[in-house]
């Protein structure tokens, strides 16, 4: 009879899990219907805005540079061909509808870690769950951060130097449509993934697969990682990568100091416990 009823508890968990993966799902996929109707003004002001001389942030580092005295090409940007190529028949078509589809994760991002929050939460105690409830947000905050930090600080630059780049006059320029929003949807889902890092280590301190001595033993190894996934989520150029390299930087060392303030509540909670 107990096996039968760990058993029914045990399906019911699933049917639950089910559910929050069905309503997840549609969210991102009404939101992504949403997209792919307005696809042409999502297109002309935010996939291809980087492409645009008057960008705001071209515009935010030529006054930047004319303030310290220095010359600067932002003052005047330039692109050799706005027009990105659409070599197969079905490249505008399918590129719109996976497009739509990452925009509608990014935007969903803070209800699909609440469906999250809601499946874990039942297995908390009330304690727990008083805590977690700044979860989402912190959660949220720190990706849309990112995301706004990639679009308006890395694509922007990443883009300035791919488009006028070259070699040598013999070569031309002329980039897909798929190749440059492959770059700018790559750079926005990763960086702004890339920023939770914080909110990683405390869960990670919580279960007792980190502490606050190891991240700072491995300090110098995680430079070296945070480097290779800047370099694999950014164009190969030095600037981007050690652009996004400092804020993961910065972030690792805010998830030190989250660690550590971990270990000492558990400490405080050890202390607290009545020994038997």
């Amino acid at each position: 009879m107990a096996e039968k009823q760990k058993e029914m508890s045990f399906l019911g968990h699933l049917e639950e899990l089910r559910w929050h993966l069905v309503r997840s799902a549609s969210a991102i996929f009404i939101l992504a219907i949403g997209f792919f109707v307005y696809a042409e003004q999502v297109y002309d002001n935010f996939l291809l805005a980087h492409i645009k001389p008057d960008f705001i942030t071209y515009q935010l580092f030529c006054d930047f540079f004319n303030l310290l005295g220095m010359d600067s090409d932002f003052c005047n940007v330039t692109f050799a061909d706005k027009k990105l190529q659409s070599i197969k028949v079905t490249s505008q078509l399918m590129n719109s509808i996976w497009s739509s589809l990452i925009l509608g994760i990014i935007c969903s991002f803070p209800y699909l870690l609440w469906e999250i929050w809601r499946f874990v939460a039942p297995g908390l105690t009330k304690n727990e769950v008083k805590k977690s409830k700044g979860f989402i947000f912190t959660a949220s905050l720190l990706f849309f951060i990112g995301l706004a930090f990639s679009f308006y600080v890395i694509a922007p630059i990443s883009v300035h130097f791919l488009y006028n780049y070259q070699i040598s006059e013999s070569i031309v320029n002329s980039f897909t449509l798929q190749s440059h929003i492959g770059l700018i949807t790559n750079m926005l889902l990763g960086v702004s993934v890339l920023f939770e890092l914080p909110v990683l280590i405390y869960f990670l301190t919580k279960i007792g697969l980190v502490t606050p001595e190891f991240l700072k033993k491995y300090r110098k190894h995680a430079l070296v990682v945070v480097l290779i996934l800047a370099a694999i989520i950014t164009p190969p150029d030095i600037a981007s990568q050690v652009i996004v390299a400092i804020p993961i930087l910065i972030l690792y060392e805010i998830g030190i100091k989250v660690s550590k303030r971990v270990i000492k509540k558990q400490q405080k909670d050890a202390q607290k416990s009545p020994r038997v």
